[in-house]
């Protein structure tokens, strides 16, 4: 058996930590995530995982971080499982999406494909409360008319979500939704009475989504959601002054970050995200040596190395010691935001069908994209499928990933950050709940089966025949579902 200094030998510091993150991250999933429970004191997590002191408090940052278990001193303290909420997630998704250069193009095809799918499931669902709340939001927006917007971040939306009872939808709308206000905010200025009837049009608009809703008729909701979404994106294409891929100024709201659980490190890296995202994200820059930023946000020495730890986790910035270092800005990736958001919907108690509606949208979609990418004369698409084809066969044994890599290849072919990055979280949930219930996935023993699923539907692809590509894909994503389980 490896002992802690082998472990540790083995790797650095911040990565045993991120892997003993995961290993406590397993476990709450196992127990079905009691919330209130004790993990045990620091010196049973030490013996139990086999870690120093210095890996295991840096495994319980993160652990922390991710809101699944916060360390509890004092007698009958331990690592304490607790409740999350979106907040850290939708601020890591968010960030990423807006680096990367996100364009609204790219965020309302991804709405159009997975806002109208909420309203048709929340008419089917309505009950007299959530007509309550539908009649509210709009009594909300009529009410504070003067203080919106013509297009910023509708809570419609989000509310349609929530009433669709599929938590991946309402968290990915969630999402949508606030990048969009952002584009919108982005807009140049307008005359009052064009404002007046922009707003008045899409409180019409949504209206006749909230009408048909309430009738239960989920043809005409995803029909008149569809209507508003094209609506919103002609108004901001329109209206939206061009200042290069990014926004500047603030990431995201102080909400999603200060509420009355949020650790003062976390609050401090968020002002830290908002300050690098404001001067551009200048890969390299230095924002100032240690003492400086304890001067410049008014914290102590230890509250700014915490914060700095979830910089480095998140990729966002790195602390580089010596002569002329200081935090230097780095190009955030995406892990960080996957695991965070795969976390808080293992919480939700996502189900295999929730899964299998927001992976069908998106696959399905991905699918119909690239085969037109290739009859359009793309020569990516063969090529690269191809290889991750054979992928599934030819890849080592021990990557995790490798039957995923048809699926993320499609996505990235599509050419939508939003669908690749959303594509990648519902894989990595997977692959989470997987591990959490002891249910090993299929992995070599059916890559064969696998790889010729996949060929067949490349060869659909390269034939051009859309249809056919989608009923493959959809078949091959039913025959996962019982995996989930």
């Amino acid at each position: 058996m490896a002992t802690t200094v082998d472990r540790e030998s083995d790797a650095p510091v911040g990565k045993l930590a991120a892997q003993t993150a995961q290993r406590i991250e397993a476990d709450v999933i196992r127990q079905g995530w009691p919330v209130g429970q004790s993990l045990g004191s620091e010196v049973d997590l030490r013996e139990r995982l086999g870690v120093s002191r210095a890996v295991l408090r840096e495994a319980v940052r993160l652990v922390e971080h991710h809101q699944v278990a916060r360390m509890r001193r004092g007698p009958n303290g331990g690592l304490i499982v607790c409740a999350p909420n979106a907040g850290p997630a939708t601020r890591a998704v968010v960030i990423y999406l807006e680096y990367v250069g996100t364009s609204i193009t790219d965020l309302l095809q991804a709405r159009l494909l997975l806002e109208p799918i909420a309203a048709g499931l929340a008419a089917d669902r309505i009950t007299e409360d959530g007509i309550g709340t539908l009649r509210a939001t709009l009594d909300d927006e009529h009410a504070h008319w003067d203080e919106l917007g013509a297009h910023s971040q509708d809570p419609l939306h989000p509310v349609l979500g929530q009433l669709s009872g599929n938590p991946v939808l309402h968290l990915f709308i969630d999402v949508l939704t606030r990048l969009t206000a952002r584009y919108a905010h982005t807009s140049r200025r307008i005359s009052k009475a064009e404002l007046h009837t922009a707003k008045d049009t899409s409180h019409r608009e949504h209206r006749a989504v909230v009408d048909a809703v309430i009738a239960g008729d989920g043809a005409r909701a995803q029909t008149a959601l569809a209507a508003h979404l094209e609506s919103v994106a002609a108004w901001i294409e329109k209206h939206r002054v061009r200042r290069g891929p990014r926004i500047a100024g603030q990431v995201v709201e102080p909400e999603l970050v200060e509420g009355p659980r949020a650790k003062l490190a976390e609050v401090v890296a968020a002002r830290i995200h908002d300050d690098i995202a404001a001067r551009g994200w200048q890969i390299g820059m230095v924002l100032g040596s240690e003492t400086d930023l304890l001067a410049r946000y008014g914290i102590s020495r230890a509250v700014l190395r915490e914060a700095v730890r979830l910089l480095e986790y998140h990729s966002v910035a790195r602390m580089r010691r010596g002569p002329g270092g200081g935090l230097v800005v780095a190009e955030p990736e995406p892990q960080a935001s996957i695991d965070t958001m795969a976390l808080f919907l293992e919480y939700q108690g996502v189900t295999a069908d929730d899964l299998r509606i927001v992976r069908g949208a998106i696959e399905l979609g991905g699918v119909a994209r690239v085969t037109a990418r290739h009859a359009e004369g793309d020569e990516q698409v063969a090529e690269r499928l191809a290889k991750a084809v054979r992928w599934t066969t030819e890849g080592p044994p021990e990557d995790p990933r490798k039957a995923d890599l048809f699926h993320s290849e499609l996505a990235r072919l599509a050419h939508n950050p939003v669908l690749s990055l959303f594509l990648s979280i519902i894989t990595e949930l997977f692959r989470r709940h997987a591990a959490g219930h002891d249910r090993p996935l299929p992995g070599d023993t059916a890559a064969e089966e696998v790889e010729h699923v996949h060929q067949r539907i490349l060869d659909a692809i390269l034939q051009g025949d859309t249809g056919v590509a989608q009923h493959r894909m959809r078949r091959h994503l039913d025959a996962l579902i019982p995996w989930w389980h």
